[in-house]
């Protein structure tokens, strides 16, 4: 019977090409709209390491007080040195670092060739088990290396690409700010978006990756300044990037992993002890005002998922809605119309079951047109969100095959249900007064 269903729709299109294809393009354009801005929403909002987000931890102390609070009494997004110091040295997580944004200068070993500014950051060798970072050659340097300041670094497979033309470089000299550095890993492709690593200093996107890790107390004793987001409430006493250090500014990200719930219930301790030892030392006077949040939670807290791409997606989500009733009421008019048919066929005796089933495989048929026209222009919108959307984030929206079938099941499924109150109206045509008006 579906073929026979089949056969009847096709037929009834073909009698009214114009509004078949009005009813095609609205749907097309509302189901592209919605799977365009969809694609960015997903990228931007999804988990950057879903298998461990929930044991990592990003701790917040307060060391400003009252008067450098936000609005919601939420105490800075960054540390300062001295505290993320004593964090690291007290090590009561399994994993930890701290790290904050470099952008040096590279110089190729061959001659004639200019230096090149790189970013990166200087992290603790924790970091890259904690993270689970890929490695395709080597691995990163180990605990000894942080404590005597070695020269060491870890380059992106990018920036070996360009220096060492995709060779294995582990063990190879590379020069940084005028210092030799020993390479002791290179990276597999690796730029989670959002930077859930660091999204104080990145701000959560970017549409490279970084180039360059070095171990943080090299970093620091060889004065490689920091490159992301400094906030201070007073101005430094001593100049400088050593100044820096010894003040309460803020710009140290930070980074634990508690694998139970004892563990941050622990950490949690920890800090609280710690800011009470502050206030007995003289240096806050205020009320404990920490925070330790998981990863999903800090994400969430910083709003890193941006506001424009939620409107955007309301609004697309609209237009569908838009262009669905428009489809409500062409299939509307276009079924009633068809009453003398729909008179006959009941009296006949045909069941509603069978003018539901003739009319729903023509709305699905044109929900497929539908789909298929916009598959094509998710494509387009797809390429063209740059226009509208930073780069930073319009460079995630991507064509992949979930994508393309959710696109076509929504269009189909959002036609045939625009099509269940035309069919429902048609299909109660009450038989005998239509072979009598007629």
């Amino acid at each position: 019977m579906f073929s026979y269903y089949l056969d009847l729709a096709v037929r009834s299109l073909k009698r009214s090409p114009g509004l078949t294809a009005l009813m095609v393009l609205a749907i097309g354009f509302g189901v592209a709209a919605s799977m365009t801005t969809w694609s960015v929403f997903r990228a931007v909002s999804g988990d950057p390491i879903p298998w461990k987000s929930s044991k990592l931890f990003v701790p917040q102390i307060d060391v400003w007080g009252p008067q450098g609070r936000s609005s919601d009494g939420e105490p800075p997004n960054a540390m300062a040195y001295p505290d993320a110091m004593v964090l690291m040295r007290d090590h009561r997580a399994k994993l930890q670092s701290a790290m904050y944004q470099i952008s040096p200068s590279v110089v190729p070993a061959q001659a004639g060739r200019h230096p090149l500014n790189v970013s990166g950051h200087a992290v603790y060798s924790e970091f890259f088990p904690m993270l689970d970072v890929p490695f395709l050659y080597g691995s990163g340097w180990n605990a000894s290396d942080d404590t005597q300041r070695t020269a060491v670094v870890v380059i992106s497979s990018k920036l070996n690409q360009k220096l060492f033309a995709g060779a294995n470089s582990v063990g190879k000299t590379l020069n940084i700010e005028s210092k030799d550095y020993r390479v002791v890993g290179v990276l597999d492709n690796w730029n989670p978006q959002p930077r859930y690593y660091d999204v104080v200093n990145s701000g959560g996107f970017s549409a490279t990756g970084e180039d360059v890790f070095l171990p943080f107390e090299r970093a620091i004793e060889v004065g490689m300044s920091n490159d992301g987001n400094t906030n201070c409430n007073a101005v430094p006493a001593e100049s400088g990037f050593v100044g820096l250090q010894h003040s309460n500014c803020v710009w140290i990200a930070y980074m634990a992993q508690l694998d139970d719930a004892a563990a941050v219930t622990a950490y949690r301790n920890y800090l609280d002890g710690y800011a009470h030892a502050q206030q007995q030392a003289g240096r806050f006077g205020w009320a404990v005002n920490n925070r330790l949040r998981d990863l999903p939670a800090f994400l969430d807290n910083q709003h890193v998922v941006p506001s424009d791409t939620k409107v955007s997606l309301l609004v697309a989500i609209g237009l569908l809605l838009v262009c669905l009733v428009n489809t409500v009421g062409l299939l509307l008019a276009k079924f009633l119309r068809r009453s003398g048919e729909i008179g006959v066929r009941r009296a006949l005796g045909a069941p509603r079951s069978a003018i539901y089933a003739q009319f729903l495989t023509e709305a699905g048929i044109i929900g497929a047109a539908g789909g298929v026209l916009g598959l094509l222009l998710t494509g387009v919108g797809v390429a063209c969100v740059g226009w509208v959307l930073p780069k930073s984030i319009a460079t995630l929206a991507r064509l992949d095959l979930p994508l393309l079938a959710l696109t076509l099941l929504v269009a189909v499924v959002a036609t045939l249900l625009a099509g269940l109150y035309p069919t429902s109206r048609a299909a109660r045509v009450q038989p005998a007064w239509q072979l009598k008006s007629n």
